[in-house]
Formats: structure tokens, sequence, C-alpha cells
């Protein structure tokens, strides 16, 4: 029988598919349920830095007593993160499988000391989700990098619990920012986070939000830059996030060097079903193939193959044209 164990960011997991963070994983019940449906570990919903600092504003007037302003800012953020620490907490007493704790951040700043508590709090890791747009006219290159390197160099030296980064999927190299990462003490990239949707209603001229789920199409994306990244930095963990939802997604990943899958979308659409069928899949196939562990063909199909790396690093549609 195929052994179906796998290590990311140095966490032992019972298998590569990992619950992301997502409203499923916000409840006590939810994250129980999880795991009982059979994933290798879970990612909390996140804590929004964003949020915290706008709710603040929301309850805060320009009109209040700078004492009683700042004591109303600390009482609210000190109540947001003991929340979070407290459902760390209650999920690490029910669950035996790695609990990994979110952040969704955009800049430097206080919530960093957020980092330390949930350590305390007993979670496995720590996933850092940096959310931004380069969108400013003053913008220089690299900026938006260096803030990736400036967050992890900073936790880092906060926490001894595993540092992973969610990437988005608007950095211009993935490749050379997980050299940096690795350098600065992060112990995996997951490629990609999934941004908010943006769309028009033309009756109403306003901005909507687009669709929310990915689909099977958003694959491709992660599936190019896991197998170009894994081939080029060795000593980091990889995961893939984003367009699984079919049963061989997870070995698609794996084949392109993903350690670990993060599946969202598929859970609400399909249900927590999917994962006992997705592993059975993924074990019938490593029967199938002759391999006995995960290990065997992670990163089988990645760059470091010259054919695979003339897939992978394709960005024209030649081949496909020249035929019509």
């Amino acid at each position: 029988m195929a052994n179906l164990k796998t290590t990311f960011a140095g966490l032992e997991l019972r298998n590569p598919i990992v619950a992301a963070s997502c409203g499923l994983s916000s409840t006590l019940d939810g994250v129980v349920k999880l795991e009982q449906a059979g994933v290798g570990a879970v990612v909390l919903k996140s804590l929004f830095e964003e949020n915290i600092v706008r709710e603040i504003q929301h309850l805060s007037s320009v009109d209040d007593h700078t004492e009683a302003a700042d004591y109303l800012q600390g009482y609210m953020r000190a109540q947001r993160v003991d929340d979070y620490i407290r459902f760390i907490g209650n999920c690490k007493s029910k669950c035996s499988i790695p609990i990994i704790a979110s952040i969704c951040c955009h800049s430097r700043g206080e919530w960093m000391a957020y980092a330390r508590a949930i350590e305390k709090a007993g979670a496995d890791g720590l996933e850092l989700n940096v959310m931004g747009l380069c969108a400013r006219r003053e913008y220089n290159n690299g900026d938006y990098e260096k803030l990736h390197c400036d967050i992890v160099r900073e936790v880092k030296n906060l926490i001894n619990i595993p540092i992973i980064v969610k990437l988005g999927a608007n950095i211009t190299n993935p490749v050379a920012l997980t050299e940096r990462l690795k350098a600065y003490g992060a112990s995996a990239v997951v490629c990609f986070n999934r941004p908010f949707q943006t769309d028009i209603d033309v009756d109403t001229m306003r901005y909507v939000s687009g669709k929310v789920t990915s689909n099977p199409s958003d694959l491709s994306n992660p599936l190019r830059w896991v197998g170009l990244i894994s081939a080029s930095v060795k000593g980091i963990s990889f995961a893939l996030s984003g367009g699984v939802h079919t049963y061989n997604g997870p070995i698609k990943a794996i084949l392109a060097g993903a350690n670990a899958v993060e599946v969202c979308s598929v859970l609400y659409e399909q249900g927590d079903g999917w994962v006992a069928k997705a592993l059975e899949n993924l074990e019938q196939w490593m029967d199938r193939q002759g391999f006995e562990s995960v290990e065997e063909f992670c990163g089988r199909m990645n760059a470091s193959d010259s054919d695979a790396a003339e897939q992978l690093e394709r960005v024209q549609f030649l081949k496909f044209f020249s035929a019509k």
C-alpha cells in the first residue's frame, strides 16, 4: 500500500492535502470536520491586518479624546488577537493534525507582535499572506518583493515555528523571491493566493465582486511556477494553491514539485467528501505507477528535466498554431 505521508515546511503530514485558509476553517467545528474528512493539515482562517485597522478607524472618531481613542484601539486590537489565540488553542486541543495559523497583511507594523502570541498558543506554523498591488506611479522596481523579505526577516526574529509565505501571482520573478525568502528564514512558499476578483455591473455602473471560487483552468499558472521554482530553489518546501478541482489535481501538483496542495474552492463546490476520493485516487495511481511514497515522484516533472523545462518555459502557442 502506498505511503501518502509528506513533509511540508518541516511539518510531518499524513497526506499532502491541506485545507486552505477560508470560511470552512474559521470555527472549531469546521476544523474538526476537515480533520475527519482526511486532510493532512489545516490553515486557519486568516487574521486580517486590514480588517482590524478598518474596524478601529470606523469606531474611532476624530473628536475622541486622545487617551480614550488610544484605549479603544488597544482594546479592540487585543480582543481580536485574543479571540484568535483562543481559537488556535481550542483547535490544538481537539485535533492531532498540524494547525497552521494565518495572517493576511499588507505592510510592516504592529501586527508582527501577533506572531509571538500565535506561537505561544501552540500553532504548528504561521502562513503569511502578503496581499497588495503595485499600482503607484512612484513605485520602484523590487519594493513589493522587498516588503516580503522585510516581513519574513522580522517575524523570524520573533518566532521559531515554520514560516510559510503565500505569494501573489503578480510577483515579477517568484524564483528569485523564493531564494531570498529562504535566506531570510522562510520554510515554505505557496503558489498562489487568490485575490479579490473585480467585475463591473454595467446596469448600475458599480464595481462588484467577480467569481469567488477558482476553476480548473486556474491550475495552469501555479503548476508552471511550482515546476520552475522547485527545480531552482532547494532546501525549502512548496505548496500549490488554486485550480485543484479534479482528483488528479494533487498528483499533477506533486509531479511539478509541490510537497503539499492547498484546497479551498473544491471543498465548497463538492463538499469535504472530495478529500477521501482524491486520496484514494492518489493511492491507486501510486500503486499503478509503482511509487511507494510521495517523495519518490515529488518534482519528477519539474524544470530539472530538460523536456519538462521546455514546456514550463513556453510562452507562446507556436507548436499548436503551426499545425493549423
